[in-house]
């Protein structure tokens, strides 16, 4: 397949507010408080590890001029064995340090994934609509792990490496302070190099990181919508599409690779060339007799553990980089502001009665568009109130505003003469069973999705609820009764049969305050006879709020909501609007017209 493919536009989702390298490291350190012990316990096994690799030079020096070159064959086992011990320690202690960073590793990745998903689930529901699930799944997964490789491997290894620096250079000097001068004379193109990688990485981390989100937000939409694009014969289409991602990804990729094939090598270039240096002079000086071979020999091993930590430092620059684009996309997350009072508390709720007023309410879609205004009604506890009205009038917007997935704009919405907004979002939530128009089931069985609307429920009360919703008998026929696994969003079941599951969940919670939201709209009429037994059932005794697709469903409605326009043009029950003349009663004479010629 070409490459040459037209990249997507950039979606605004993806994008995020920039931080420096200095707050986001600071705010990644903080995971590091309830583990002070195992963060001191790796540090010091990794810098036992080093500092007895640091014996190698030494005792290579002895063997070389006090061993061989002064012939004293009795000191031979005793450095040898020295040697043997050195490297014992090196070993164990840094299998000590494996094992103590893995376990860290895997503690601080649980507790950065917990609070991300938890400020996931306290954040309001409009935060949700401007974002990508795909993005947000790469920001749990994929960019915890980026930051964690900074917390953990970032820590140790740039602790180690800057204490091995200083401590490998102190013994530099001691031992030869010219050749230690000559050593040094690749710090200005490795510090140089160091900084103009930090300086300039970032933008090309950040376009792989929203690449990557990009790709992932495509992937998962396209997987649920799966049987939407085969329906309509789009799978070129949409090979296309993620082409056109995956090679963005690609290329994102490749730019980091590219310019860290370059600085790399001109790194390791630099430190090679100290290394011929101090050869060339200290080659010099022992054909000069001021130094001898196993003195050049150690400091050589000694120059080799100078640079090797300078190289690490590269490395973890590259790392930071990664964190910090990765860090990003995560404190986007954690920053959002949250829901308040989502968490009830260990008590619960009193039972409200079920009193709702709108007074003069207003909501807009988040810019200046109006999508309600200046609604106004009472429904007296266990009343019906049906909205009906033309696609877009706001239906469900003014059903969505009382449990407060979206904020009025002007005006109040009173629950037993509370406004909405002083109660705590767990309260009113409790106080509200939403049945919608296209029923979310989880990929679990049947008991665990019915059993949602109240976890300590009884197998008697799950039975009970699924019998008044009327699905218990097509549920005792599955193979493995209410044990049967629905799939991914329920795809195993007919879409009566998910709405009659979801009906018994909201039965099994029994909240006083009840909204269905065109909970009829997407059946056929035997299957809507047994959903509206369900739903009569349900809201017996019950304020209901119904947003009606089928009006025969509502002709016995205590109260009529005709909306057009984001405005409430008519009010009454059925008998009172059909009189009128009005919108309701075109309305109905349509769906009787489009019900007849289907009969006919």
């Amino acid at each position: 397949m070409s490459r040459h493919i037209h990249a997507l536009p950039a979606d605004p989702s993806m994008k995020v507010r920039k931080r420096s390298t200095w707050e986001v490291v600071r705010r990644v350190a903080t995971y590091l408080r309830p583990y002070p012990w195992m963060a001191v316990g790796t540090i010091a096994c990794a810098v036992v590890s080093q500092a007895a690799a640091m014996a190698y030079p030494k005792l290579t020096r002895l063997v070389i001029d006090e061993v061989i070159g002064a012939k004293r064959a009795e000191l031979l086992t005793p450095v040898m064995l020295g040697l043997l011990g050195a490297f014992v320690v090196r070993d164990v202690f840094n299998a000590v340090r494996i094992r103590l960073n893995n376990t860290f590793e895997q503690d601080v990745i649980y507790d950065i994934r917990r609070e991300v998903y938890g400020r996931l689930q306290r954040l309001p529901q409009r935060w949700f609509d401007q974002r990508a699930s795909g993005d947000l799944m790469t920001r749990v997964l994929e960019d915890v792990n980026a930051m964690e490789r900074l917390l953990i491997d970032g820590t140790e290894q740039g602790v180690v490496a800057l204490l091995a620096i200083v401590g490998v250079a102190t013994l530099l000097f001691l031992n030869n302070p010219l050749l230690a001068g000559v050593a040094l004379l690749p710090l200005p193109v490795l510090a140089g190099g160091a900084l103009w990688y930090t300086l300039t990485a970032h933008t090309r981390y950040r376009a792989q990181r929203e690449a990557s989100s990009a790709m992932n937000a495509l992937l998962m939409d396209n997987l649920q919508g799966v049987r939407q694009i085969k329906s309509f014969g789009r799978e070129p289409h949409e090979d296309e599409r993620f082409a056109a991602r995956a090679d963005a990804l690609r290329r994102g990729s490749l730019t980091v690779m590219k310019v860290w094939a370059v600085y790399n090598p001109v790194m390791t270039w630099a430190a090679a060339a100290g290394v011929v240096a101090v050869l060339w002079v200290g080659g010099r000086l022992v054909l000069q007799g001021a130094l001898q071979v196993g003195q050049l020999v150690e400091f050589v091993l000694y120059l080799g553990l100078f640079y090797d930590p300078i190289g690490r430092l590269h490395t973890l620059n590259q790392m930071l980089q990664s964190a910090r684009a990765a860090g990003e996309r995560v404190f986007d997350i954690l920053d959002a502001p949250e829901e308040p009072g989502v968490v009830p508390p260990a008590g619960g709720w009193k039972r409200c009665r079920g009193e709702v007023v709108f007074d003069g309410v207003c909501a807009d879609y988040g810019d200046e568009r109006l999508a309600l205004m200046d609604i106004s009604f009472r429904a007296a506890p266990g009343e019906m109130i049906a909205l009906v009205g033309p696609t877009g009038a706001g239906k469900s917007t003014l059903v969505n505003l009382l449990p407060r997935f979206y904020e009025r704009s002007a005006g109040r919405i009173l629950v037993d003469g509370r406004d909405v907004r002083d109660l705590p979002l767990a309260e009113l939530r409790t106080q509200v069973a939403v049945v919608s128009q296209e029923p979310f089931l989880f990929n679990g069985t049947i008991r665990e999705n019915i059993q949602y609307g109240r976890l300590d429920a009884s197998d008697a009360d799950l039975v009970q609820a699924a019998r008044a919703a009327n699905c218990h008998d097509f549920i005792a026929a599955l193979p493995q009764g209410y044990d049967t696994r629905v799939g991914e969003r329920g795809v195993r079941l007919s879409v009566g049969e998910k709405q009659r599951i979801s009906i018994a969940r909201a039965l099994l919670k029994d909240a006083p305050i009840l909204v269905l939201d065109e909970a009829t709209a997407s059946v056929d009429t035997a299957t809507e006879r047994l959903i509206q037994e369900a739903l009569d059932r349900l809201m017996a005794g019950r304020t209901s709020f119904v947003v009606a697709h089928r009006l025969s469903t509502i002709q016995h409605a205590d109260q009529i909501l005709v909306l057009r326009h984001g405005q409430v043009v008519e009010r009454g029950t059925d008998p009172e609007l059909v009189a009128a003349g009005g919108l309701y009663a075109r309305l109905l004479q349509a769906q009787s017209a489009a019900t007849a010629v289907e009969v006919g």
